[in-house]
């Protein structure tokens, strides 16, 4: 019998619900109590919604308050010496306040201690906290709530899976915070903790856990494969009967396919979609004793499995293998799509025959279930309808003619290298817009976003509504446009940004004033704690109908003699923070963002903004996972933000920003994309991510973020200073300048002052330096 295998389920409720719980924590509107409520029904919730779909093997431990790379740092007792203050809020299940102040600071009572740093997981756009490491680290159990939720769903009556990042990939997540050693040779350390895991599961019943390697997918030297042997040992004889699963996503084995066939656990999990040519390969040398779980369903994306290509495979190994060691399954969690398509019900942001080719998570557990009947054989009617109706939704698609635009095409096909290089060199640029603007040294601005009050919340959802005019909206974006300004001409701060208050995400905005994208209501998928975004679907060719930013840049502009800043998005981050069509390669769809927004870029000139940022947030998250593939990638998307901004005045001063990435390996690549200005997250590093810029002698304008705008800790201006002190001593202090790490959408306005008065304050005593 094919089993059925789910190996991760989103978390923050069909609506946010733990979003609104969590900031309600935070804002001491509800208790610890209520918070971990919230969070039992949302679990209880997935477990059931997974359990009536026919899932078999059903996660727990899958569910976090905030990340799950952090869960596991506080269950291995990682945790760094800056929060011994707060070692007394340790309890043996969550320990919130500790947890979120790892994730966020904390400055209360006395208590004044940094976050921790964040980065990309992998090649999505969720984020995960960075596990630190010192010489001397010691691992020891300190949070048991991988066993909590274990029995919260056995009280339940259902049967999970424990789930558990390896302490393989664990260790290479997280970063050496000082000199002297290499984080991988903390595993002796490390492994009694998993053993003491993995002991308190069998203990409590558990018949299968799954353990999380995705770095077997990815570029690892032999002593790291020599040591996956080694360390599956341990845990094999550890696990008292408990029937390890090895679960690896994001891409195919390739090199590493002989190591995780070797390891001596029950089942490994492949991705069949990012590795979809490799099955061939694992079956011709899988050994006897071990189940191969086939990740036949997108897990990353939102588009109706082809029930018939999947079978083939499906069919391919239980011909090999027989149908008891052949179990069907998502290729990685389903953290990265939305929760459920029946939520959504507006045709007119989401037509019906798009709506016809998509599934949410939980159409995906249906994609599962119904794969796994069909290749048992023993097919009754209803699925059988839904295998017809399958094909016929994936040849509606195929045939659709919302789908092709054949002037977008060629457009497309018609840009050359002339279209993607600035006239002048930077250092002629440079010239000219130093004349321009006459900014002075360590010159301050802002990434883009102000904060959005739930007064700007309310006048958007009450304009979509219909409960105020359009005219009544605009009137209130307007004014608070001028309150803006206002204030950042009393803050004094050279260069000046609208605020966006008339925008609801930095890619759906977009997408919304774009041709051949849908929209969700409820599509929402997390980014990182409580932060939720809302993807766009590109499901067709992509074109700019009209204006999208100029109207309010412009206005913004005719309010004050300082240079204001056109905001875009850019075509490499509009792509990767979409959900994006797969049935056309991934750079012609980055090829037609990227002229929809150099329209944009030569309308803003044309209206007199001569300071544009093309934001490029997501081009290291979209660099592939293997070597190999890179650079093919990185000249395709470095192309495609040169032709978004090169045909532009000598002193038009084009911005980008980029922010929780490490760039070392990248950095002449994002030399090469020639913005005048970049302007990047470095604070919650001390300024390290700088040293890639320095080491490659960048030769353009820089930016290192001096203050971390996802924790809501107001730092001193001595702290700033400090940390500019960093960032001149490593980069020209000519090409600096002052800015916070991201955007201020989700900051308080008062915390947001306060931080933007010492920000301003320290580049003062900087140029008086």
């Amino acid at each position: 019998m094919l089993l059925t295998n789910n190996l991760g389920y989103p978390r923050v409720g069909a609506f946010r619900e733990l979003k609104k719980a969590n900031e309600a924590y935070w804002a001491k509107k509800i208790s610890a109590e209520e918070l971990l409520q919230a969070g039992l029904k949302i679990r209880e919730g997935n477990w059931k919604t997974q359990k009536d779909a026919g899932i078999d093997l059903i996660p727990s431990n899958d569910f976090s308050f905030y990340d799950q790379v952090l869960d596991l740092s506080l269950t291995v007792g990682a945790i760094p010496a800056r929060y011994n203050s707060l070692l007394n809020k340790i309890d043996r299940q969550y320990n919130l306040d500790l947890y979120f102040a790892m994730a966020r600071g904390f400055q209360e009572g006395g208590v004044d201690v940094t976050a921790m740093e964040m980065t990309k997981w992998f090649d999505t756009n969720y984020h995960y906290i960075v596990p630190e490491f010192v010489k001397n680290q010691e691992f020891k159990l300190t949070s048991e709530k991988f066993l909590s939720e274990y029995n919260e769903a056995k009280q339940q009556g259902i049967e999970t899976k424990p789930v558990i990042i390896g302490p393989i990939t664990y260790l290479l997540l997280g970063k050496e915070k000082e000199a002297g050693f290499n984080r991988i040779d903390l595993i002796d350390i490390l492994l009694p903790v998993y053993e003491e895991i993995l002991a308190k599961l069998a203990d409590a019943g558990a018949q299968y856990v799954q353990i999380d390697e995705p770095f077997l997918a990815l570029d690892i030297n032999d002593a790291t494969r020599a040591l996956y042997a080694s360390v599956f040992e341990k845990l094999a004889a550890a696990a008292k009967g408990i029937k390890l699963i090895v679960a690896t996503y994001f891409e195919a084995l390739r090199d590493n396919e002989d190591t995780a066939l070797a390891l001596p656990v029950h089942a490994l999990h492949l991705d069949l979609v990012r590795g979809e040519d490799q099955l061939d390969s694992i079956l011709a040398k899988v050994p006897a004793n071990l189940t191969l779980s086939l990740g036949v369903v997108e897990g990353r994306n939102i588009w109706k499995n082809d029930y018939e290509k999947s079978l083939t495979k499906i069919n391919q190994a239980v011909e090999k293998l027989g149908k008891d060691r052949v179990w069907v399954a998502p290729s990685s969690s389903l953290l990265h799509v939305p929760f459920d398509l029946d939520n959504e019900n507006n045709e007119e942001s989401l037509p019906a025959e798009v709506k016809n080719w998509l599934a949410f998570a939980k159409q995906k557990l249906a994609e599962v279930k119904d794969l796994a009947v069909l290749a048992e054989g023993e097919v009754d009617a209803a699925t059988q309808k839904r295998f017809e109706a399958n094909k016929a939704a994936n040849e509606s698609r195929r045939t659709s003619p919302l789908i092709h635009k054949p002037e977008v095409k060629t457009r497309v096909s018609n840009i050359t290298d002339e279209d993607a290089t600035r006239t002048s060199k930077f250092n002629d640029r440079k010239k000219a817009q130093k004349a321009k603007f006459n900014l002075p040294d360590y010159a301050t601005t802002t990434i883009g976003s102000f904060p959005q009050t739930k007064d700007v919340r309310k006048w958007r959802a009450d304009l979509k509504k219909g409960a105020i005019s359009q005219e009544q909206y605009d009137k209130e974006i307007a004014e608070e446009t001028e309150r803006t300004i206002r204030l950042q001409e009393q803050l004094d701060i050279d260069v000046l940004v609208h605020g966006e208050f008339e925008r609801n995400d930095m890619v759906e905005y977009f997408g919304e004033q774009l041709a051949g994208y849908a929209f969700t209501q409820n599509g929402w998928v997390q980014s990182y704690g409580s932060r939720c975004v809302k993807p766009p679907i590109i499901y067709g060719d992509v074109y700019r109908p009209e204006d999208m930013t100029v109207r309010w840049s412009a206005y913004a502009q005719s309010l004050t003699n300082r240079p204001v800043k056109g905001m875009l998005t850019g075509p490499v981050t509009i792509l990767q923070w979409s959900f994006v069509r797969n049935d056309q390669p991934r750079s012609t769809t980055t090829y037609q963002i990227a002229l929809a927004i150099l329209d944009e870029v030569q309308a803003l000139e044309k209206a007199g903004i001569k300071i544009i940022q093309i934001d490029e947030p997501a081009i290291r998250e979209g660099l592939p996972l293997r070597k190999a593939d890179q650079q093919a990638y990185l000249d395709w998307a470095v192309r495609s933000f040169r032709v978004s901004s090169s045909n532009v005045d000598d002193d038009t001063q084009i911005h980008t920003h980029m922010c929780y990435s490490e760039f070392n390996d990248i950095i002449q690549d994002i030399a090469a994309m020639d913005a005048d200005v970049i302007t990047i997250e470095t604070s919650r590093s001390q300024m390290e991510l700088l040293d890639a810029f320095a080491d490659f002698k960048y030769p353009n304008d820089i930016g290192p973020g001096v203050y971390d705008i996802h924790s809501p800790r107001v730092p001193s201006t001595e702290e700033m200073v400090d940390l500019l002190r960093k960032a001149k001593a490593v980069v020209p202090s000519e090409q600096l300048w002052v800015n916070p790490d991201c955007g201020l959408k989700t900051r308080a306005w008062p915390e947001t002052k306060a931080a933007l008065e010492s920000m301003v304050e320290a580049a003062k005593i900087l140029r008086a330096e």
